[in-house]
């Protein structure tokens, strides 16, 4: 049996994974989909000082209290930033990470640096307006429970140093149909050749940016798999 935490991208919440934690389930494996403070049903927390920092102690907090060990721990999106920081200081917790068409960072880079100055603030305008930006989704646009995105974490760089961090096994899946994107897919297609550059065991499907929605039963296989 394995431990997945699932980490869900920008405006959106635990509930973007929809049946890929009851088919992991049912397939004998213990999961988590905490959502982000401030975002899906915890919007009421929503404040403009929320910063990548806040994001980071939700799952640190979930892997202490929950006494996680050897965590496949997976993030979507922004939620590639969020899981890089949580093992930087969660590294003993985890057996490998795992990131779904996510965000790639270096030491000392925020969100923002994976994109041109220009789209960089149209990809503000997006978390604004909770994926109804001039950069939308088309699927975002058509669930109302994407929410506004706190800005200070976009642009909040990471620190890391963590030797510990850096030696853990790496997954990247990069999903190829980046037109319903828009400006959105620039910083995560320069994130997928960071994952290649640096030798990750790396995947390409056919699919957009939600494969937990287009694919779920082969995500759930995909993850499954996963060496821990």
């Amino acid at each position: 049996m394995a431990t997945f935490v699932l980490v869900h991208g920008a405006t959106a919440g635990g509930w973007v994974w929809q049946s890929v934690p009851s088919r992991l389930r049912a397939a004998g494996h213990e999961v988590y989909t905490p959502t982000l403070t401030g975002l899906g049903e915890r919007r009421h927390l929503f404040n403009p000082d929320i910063t990548m920092e806040t994001h980071i102690l939700d799952i640190l907090n979930v892997l202490e209290f929950e006494d996680l060990r050897e965590v496949v721990l997976v993030g979507h999106s922004y939620g590639g930033a969020v899981i890089t920081g949580v093992a930087e200081r969660g590294a003993e917790r985890i057996a490998h990470l795992v990131y779904l068409d996510a965000f790639v960072l270096k030491d000392g880079e925020a969100v923002k640096d994976l994109y041109d100055p220009p789209v960089a603030g149209a990809l503000a305008e997006y978390y604004l307006s909770g994926g109804r930006g001039g950069a939308e989704d088309r699927a975002g646009v058509e669930d109302p429970r994407f929410t506004a995105h706190p800005l200070k974490t976009f642009v909040d760089p990471l620190r890391l140093k963590n030797k510990k961090a850096k030696a853990l096994p790496r997954t990247y899946l990069f999903c190829t149909e980046k037109a319903e994107m828009g400006l959105r897919g620039q910083g995560i297609v320069r994130s997928a050749q960071r994952a290649r550059d640096a030798g990750w065991s790396y995947h390409e499907w056919p699919t957009g940016h939600h494969p937990m929605w287009t694919m779920p039963g082969e995500l759930t296989d995909f993850l499954i798999g996963i060496p821990r």
